[in-house]
């Protein structure tokens, strides 16, 4: 999961550098409880109401493998992301697409299952793995200056696909920031 918090108080993963200050500050204060509150009453929204993409990835070996993500195509649903789900299929993920712009840094709050994160430029090139990420880790895991995407997939599946920084993820939503 991820969250891209720009505005309101941090929920999820995918953190703009200020929104990770203040969550940090938030989980360390005495403000931190209603933060928590009011983030987790939220009623999650259906993965099913998120927009959907096909996405591949092509590895240096040429092999490509395909990915059904989910989109994360607004704030709520990047604070969101993938929180709460317990199974993800090896072929399914969820793309957080962003502007570039900012730094970003992700979380597994309320995340049951490890992930593997994919950081991508601008041009679709895989500028780090994050492998097998922490069920429900408050670390954060920061991004590439530039990234303009993370895709989040099962965790494990890049050591058995052979997914590695350099190689290139395709996919007309990588464009669709936010």
């Amino acid at each position: 999961m991820a969250f891209a918090e720009r505005t309101g108080p941090p929920r999820r993963r995918a953190l703009t550098m200020m929104g990770a200050l203040l969550a940090a500050a938030a989980l360390a204060g005495p403000f931190s409880g209603a933060v928590r509150a009011t983030a987790d009453e939220a009623q999650p929204e259906p993965l099913s109401a998120f927009p959907q993409a096909l996405l591949a990835v092509r590895t240096a070996s040429h092999r490509v493998v395909e990915f059904q993500v989910w989109i994360a195509d607004n704030p709520r649903r990047s604070e969101q992301g993938l929180m709460y789900v317990r199974h993800l299929d090896a072929h399914a993920g969820m793309l957080f697409p962003f502007s570039g712009r900012e730094p970003v840094a992700m979380w597994m709050k309320n995340t049951y299952i490890p992930l593997d994160m994919l950081f991508v430029d601008a041009h679709g090139n895989v500028t780090r793995v994050t492998a097998r990420a922490e069920p429900l880790s408050l670390d954060l895991i920061y991004a590439p200056p530039g990234t303009r995407a993370v895709v989040e997939l099962q965790g494990g599946i890049c050591a058995r696909f052979g997914i590695a920084a350099g190689d290139r993820v395709l996919s007309n939503a990588l464009h669709t920031g936010h």
